[in-house]
């Protein structure tokens, strides 16, 4: 081994919080890192065999996200941080300020 190898600490998830300054500095950035510039190239509702492998009854209308680089990923709303149900969407959308679940 090299005596000049670099030993890279992770950080525990507080610690992170406590760098970013608080919990909604931490999770504000990293929707920003992740989201900002993003653009939605789809929109559907889940099959009813995917709504049977979340276990779930409300079907929720899923965004098909596309970063800057090409990659892309599913926005899935939920009904809460545990992911018990299909969750609603609301906007500042006159006349669509409410996107149910079916």
């Amino acid at each position: 081994m090299s005596s000049k190898q670099i030993i890279m600490k992770t950080l525990t998830f507080e610690e992170k919080v406590k760098k970013a300054g608080s919990y909604k500095n931490y999770w504000t950035n990293l929707a920003k890192e992740n989201l900002l510039n993003c653009k939605v190239v789809k929109v559907q509702y889940l099959s009813d065999k995917e709504l049977e492998y979340y276990g779930w009854y409300k079907n929720p209308l899923c965004l098909l996200m596309q970063r800057p680089d090409k990659s892309t990923f599913w926005l899935i709303p939920s009904m809460d941080d545990e992911g018990n149900d299909g969750g609603a969407l609301f906007t500042t959308i006159k006349n669509y300020d409410t996107i149910p679940t079916l």
